[in-house]
């Protein structure tokens, strides 16, 4: 899953963008509203964390643009501004939640879950699908109770189909979800990792959790539970 981290602060940034990354999200990175923007509009990411006091186009600008252009993803507002008025108008502008600094790592990962859940229907942060189960707080998954090991990138291409039960998901879609901007999107990886993860999951062949459909996509075939 993909989170764009839009901070002035470097060192504040690069913090963010670690933690993320070492839970498994892809992460792009910018220094100012402009930038920010490009990367909104670019790569379409699963949910965007914007400062509010950036250089060149500040943060209420750069949410109501991409609002205005249809952008539709989760917006997390992270600001050192605490009166309930600048709350009010991030919410106005088309935010979604918000963090005030300073904050608990801990805590803005949680709320970047819930957006992600949420945007995708999901109340439980235990996302169950026909035997087929993942915590999306421990980053575990089972099938019939029983765990099965996942490397972080097949766990995250499960959460990615997972998250978008029914619908068909584009491999270049899962390419930009997963990898960062410089991958190779002409790659055969996809294939070969949406391979393994039906093997783990699905041994035997009794279920075929994952459907491909020739040249549009993936689709996650099994109801869905718990939304």
């Amino acid at each position: 899953m993909r989170v764009l981290v839009v901070e002035d602060e470097e060192a504040l940034r690069a913090g963010i963008a670690a933690e993320l990354r070492g839970h498994g999200y892809t992460v792009d990175e910018a220094s100012d509203g402009e930038e920010g923007h490009y990367f909104g509009s670019e790569f379409h990411p699963d949910v965007a964390i914007v400062d509010l006091g950036l250089p060149r186009l500040p943060g209420l600008d750069l949410i109501r643009r991409l609002r205005s252009e249809g952008h539709d993803f989760p917006i997390l507002i992270l600001t050192a501004r605490g009166r309930w008025e600048e709350k009010v108008d991030g919410l106005g502008a088309g935010a979604d939640d918000y963090v005030v600094k300073p904050f608990h790592m801990e805590e803005l990962l949680a709320r970047v879950n819930a957006l992600m859940r949420r945007a995708g229907g999901w109340a439980s942060p235990r996302l169950s699908s026909g035997p087929v189960s993942i915590d999306t707080r421990a980053q575990t998954v089972a099938v019939a109770e029983q765990p099965v090991e996942l490397t972080a990138f097949e766990y995250r291409l499960l959460e990615c189909l997972l998250m978008r039960t029914g619908e068909v998901v584009s491999k270049a879609e899962l390419t930009e979800r997963l990898y960062e901007q410089d991958f190779d999107r002409d790659s055969n990886v996809i294939e070969v990792f949406v391979g393994r993860l039906r093997r783990k999951l699905d041994p035997d062949g009794a279920l075929q959790p994952i459907e491909t459909l020739r040249g549009r996509g993936y689709r996650w075939r099994l109801p869905r539970e718990g939304a």
